[in-house]
Order: structure tokens, then sequence, then C-alpha cells
């Protein structure tokens, strides 16, 4: 394996729903959120938060391709895996079993875009009810659609990316 990557920048220009992911040799297109990047991210808005977010963990479908190769804590999705994106709820932000009885996200998809999700560390450290939730760096659609505020690249590109991230990974998201 290469050297372990210590910053990865994902360059965009205001309001843009797609940017570039750009790290040591690499230069990968990428879908953003629906309200592009933004420096004042709030639950709900579509943006992709501006700053630096550290990559936390990989969660993935071990049904469907199983664990990439990385250097980052890993763990398999399960069925009843969710995520709390509900500011009132008092798991906000944070992994949930299912059924949980606030609105959340399903981790298992049919979809494939969390086939590979990187859980970053936006909003958790100490988690603000209504600052955002579930940001991650996950699987992108064929067309490369906008997400809901995540990165997202297609799976080859994100598992090469991988191959070379540790805990001591930051994604930069910041303006072009």
């Amino acid at each position: 394996m290469s050297a372990l990557l210590t910053l990865i920048r994902v360059l965009a220009k205001p309001g843009a729903r797609q940017g570039r992911l750009e790290t040591d040799g690499l230069s990968l297109h990428c879908a953003l959120g629906r309200g592009g990047p933004v420096a004042d991210k709030r639950e709900g808005d579509g943006g992709t938060p501006l700053g630096d977010w550290p990559l936390r963990q990989l969660h993935y479908r071990a049904d469907r391709g199983g664990a990439p190769l990385t250097a980052l804590p890993s763990r398999p999705i399960g069925r009843l895996d969710g995520w709390c994106d509900d500011p009132a709820d008092p798991a906000y932000n944070r992994p949930v079993r299912l059924p949980h009885p606030a609105s959340h996200e399903t981790m298992w998809r049919e979809d494939g875009l969390y086939d590979l999700v990187v859980e970053l560390g936006y909003n958790d450290e100490p988690v603000l009810p209504g600052m955002g939730s579930a940001i991650f760096l996950h699987i992108a659609r064929a067309d490369y659609a906008p997400t809901e505020g995540c990165v997202a690249l297609a799976e080859a590109d994100l598992r090469r990316l991988l191959a070379r991230c540790g805990s001591e990974t930051i994604l930069r998201v910041e303006l072009a």
C-alpha cells in the first residue's frame, strides 16, 4: 500500500453540485449536496459543509463486494443499521438501531449508494442539534446527481481512495 494520505481536498465553486476531489496524484470527479458548499450548515439545507473533516470509520455492505483495502476502522452494515437525522432526538447525528422512533436514514440501501460509506467527523464532537447530520463520503449515482450534503465518488474511485486512507486522513471541503 502507498503511504497513507493526510489531506484530501474537495474543490467546488459556490453553489456547485459537483466538484473535484484532489489528493496526491489523484483528481476525481465528485458529487456534492444539492445546496452546494456552505459555510453555515443546517439540517435539511442540502449543503456540503466547508471545512476539515476527519475520516472516522468505513461502513460497508459485506454482501456487495466486501470490505475494501483501507487503514480506516471498518464495520459491515447490517439490515437494522440507521443514522438519526432528527435534531430533537437524543441520538441526533449518531448511528441507531432500527426501528428507531425518530427520523433517520437507513444505512442498508438497495440503490447501492451506501455500499461503501465513510463517516465524516462533521458535527460530532460535540453534536449540536440542527447543525447537520449524516455527512458522509459515499458512492455517487451514475450521473453524479446531487447528494443531501455528502461528497460522493464513483465506486471504483472511492475504493482506490480508501486504499490510501487511515485515521489521520482529513477531508477538506473548500471553495475553488
